[in-house]
């Protein structure tokens, strides 16, 4: 498979992820959908399945990373070339940022509807329940060490019984991090899910949307993931090299 190729699947995936993801989002907060108030629970299972159905479209092309943080934590720990890290990233910025246009497109009335600011931009990044960014960006970390850990648990040449199940366990793994670990931060665990569609806030006419927040986009959801990423890998990496 060609560079090019998997740089076009990642862009594709992510794009996919958003298109999904920030849709169940929009669905659930903005006003007279017909989704309006069903709750955390319709969110994270809508980022789950988003994931999953982004990793079954590309993976066979690319392996579906999706997200600058595994495709680090997974060249951190030799899994994967740095050579096409760059690419990879920039894929998937970009597949974010259209996937996020997407979603307004299609919720474009529903966006007009709505006059609180915070929630239009709740649709298309994250935002903290308490703003205290040494915590969030702690809080960002270990999310992303927790999906690290589980990405490479459930893809481990060793769990013979996983299979063509392993997108589906990972959309799973998303569902229990959501549920789990998302109150603080909404996590982001996934710097191209936050910068590029707080990208297309900021860019797009939505009427009455207000900050895209750059204090907060700029350090935690892209810094904190990263980082947690890195340290998710290499924990992992340990534990099977005791075994």
């Amino acid at each position: 498979m060609s560079d090019l190729a998997k740089y076009v699947a990642e862009f594709f995936g992510t794009m996919i992820l958003i298109w999904l993801g920030d849709g169940v989002v929009a669905n659930v907060v903005l006003n007279k959908s017909k989704g309006q108030n069903s709750g955390w629970i319709v969110i994270t299972a809508g980022w789950g399945f988003a994931v999953m159905v982004g990793a079954y479209t590309v993976g066979w092309i690319s392996g579906a990373h999706l997200n600058p943080a595994v495709t680090i934590g997974l060249a951190t720990i030799g899994k994967f070339s740095w050579s096409l890290v760059p690419g990879y990233i920039i894929a998937q910025v970009l597949g974010a940022f259209v996937g996020a246009i997407i979603v307004y497109l299609m919720y474009m009335d529903h966006y007009a509807a709505t006059e609180d600011p915070t929630a239009k931009l709740g649709t298309f990044a994250t935002i903290p329940a308490i703003r205290k960014l040494g915590k969030n960006f702690m809080t960002e970390a270990f999310g992303t060490a927790m999906l690290l850990i589980g990405i490479l648990g459930i893809t481990n040449g060793n769990n013979q019984l996983v299979g063509g199940l392993g997108p589906l366990l990972i959309g799973l793994l998303i569902w229990a991090i959501g549920l789990s670990l998302g109150g603080p931060t909404g996590y982001a665990i996934n710097p191209a899910r936050d910068f590029g569609p707080r990208l297309a806030h900021a860019v797009l006419p939505i009427p009455g949307k207000g900050d895209s927040d750059w204090g907060y986009g700029l350090i935690v959801p892209i810094f904190g993931p990263i980082v947690g990423g890195i340290l998710g890998a290499i924990v992992y990496q340990l534990i099977v090299n005791i075994h």
